[in-house]
Formats: structure tokens, C-alpha cells, sequence
């Protein structure tokens, strides 16, 4: 259990940093947001579903 932990905060940090660096880039681009905005969006909620996940699996360890 604990390995599925550190692999879904793995999971978090590297889309962390990637959306860190991509959502800035994006929207200082000419027309970039119109294009990409969809993608941004769902990003942005596999990021929170999961923390969610990761705090939930977190709770089962004692």
C-alpha cells in the first residue's frame, strides 16, 4: 500500500510541474488558450481527483 502511495505522489509532483510550467506558457502565447483551454481543464481536474485519491489511499495507512 504504501508503494501505490509514493506512485500517486510521483504521479502528482510530475503533473504538478508540468502544469506549473505549461499554464503560463500557454497563456502568455498569442491564441494558445482557445486551443488548449480544453485540455488545461481536464488537466487540472486529474490533478485535483488526484489529491483526492492520494489523500484516501494515504488514510488507509497506518
Amino acid at each position: 500500500m504504501t508503494i501505490a502511495v509514493q506512485l500517486l505522489v510521483l504521479i502528482l509532483v510530475v503533473l504538478s510541474t508540468l502544469l506549473v510550467i505549461g499554464i503560463p506558457v500557454t497563456l502568455a502565447s498569442p491564441g494558445q488558450w482557445e486551443q488548449s483551454r480544453n485540455l488545461i481543464y481536464t488537466s487540472a481536474g486529474i490533478w485535483a481527483g488526484l489529491v483526492i485519491i492520494t489523500g484516501l489511499v494515504n488514510s488507509f495507512i497506518v
